[in-house]
């Protein structure tokens, strides 16, 4: 017992300091080094950056698990060359996330199925793994949330919460029209967002027909002028991207 207590007693400590990748691997680790004749400060420099290479990992899994991404696509799995009009060094210049540090926004216009979502994605994922926070939604599902925290006067809690994302991402705007109630509502918290956060919005309706989403063409015009002072826009008009990835699957041979 005696011989064994040192080795609870550090187990201990470790699990108290919330060291898991110290407790994982102090004892292989302390044996390899002893092998390569690697000194106590050498050894304790690799323990303490495995720690920090998990830790980060950790990190960067929870703010994924937090966004609520409806998949996990990255941009290394998107195929530019389906989408030509799609300027592929802009968007690899946006997964820098500069724009975001900057409270920048991005537009993606296209029709339905060339891949906006994926892109999105892609880029909220770059964020993640820079450290920002995520929030994934679709337009109609926010709507109906913020209409709902209305309802039971929790709405400047949702609103403090949507505003906190470094990067807020509203999925199919125009899919859907909005009720008078909703349009204002999400200008509002877009408004709010205005030089706080950077916002990223894909829609497969062009500027011009906005105002069938949202009803008004003055909430149009205001919400336009506060998306666009300081935007990208992703033009992602062509044939349908799924539509052109479901062919090419049922074209492989089966092995």
């Amino acid at each position: 017992m005696s011989s064994q207590a040192p080795e609870l007693l550090l187990a201990s400590h470790l699990k108290a300091l919330k060291l898991p990748t110290f407790l994982r691997e102090h004892d292989k680790l302390a044996r390899q080094c002893a092998a390569e004749g690697v000194d106590h400060v050498r050894y304790l420099a690799r323990l303490v950056e495995l720690e920090l290479i998990d830790r980060e990992r950790r990190m960067v899994e929870r703010r994924i698990k937090a966004a609520r991404f409806p998949a996990a696509k990255s941009l290394d799995s998107f195929d530019f060359a389906a989408i030509p009009k799609l300027n592929k060094m802009q968007v690899l210049e946006l997964a820098r996330c500069d724009w975001i540090t900057r409270r920048e926004n991005v537009i993606a216009l296209g029709p339905s199925g060339t891949g906006k979502t994926h892109v999105a994605i892609g880029l909220g994922l770059a964020a993640c793994q820079k450290g920002l926070t995520v929030g994934f939604i679709t337009a109609s599902a926010l709507v109906s949330e913020m209409m709902e925290a209305r309802d039971e006067r929790r709405l400047l809690r949702l609103h403090k919460q949507m505003t906190g994302y470094k990067l807020l991402i509203i999925d199919e705007l125009g899919f859907v029209p909005l009720s008078k109630t909703g349009a204002e509502l999400l200008f509002e918290l877009i408004s709010q967002r205005y030089e706080r956060g950077s916002t990223l919005i894909t829609s497969n309706l062009p500027f011009d027909e906005w105002t069938e989403t949202f009803g008004s063409e003055r909430l149009t015009g205001a919400l336009l002028d506060r998306l666009t002072h300081h935007v990208s826009i992703l033009e992602m008009n062509g044939e349908s991207y799924r539509l052109a990835q479901s062919q090419a699957r049922k074209a492989r041979p089966n092995p």
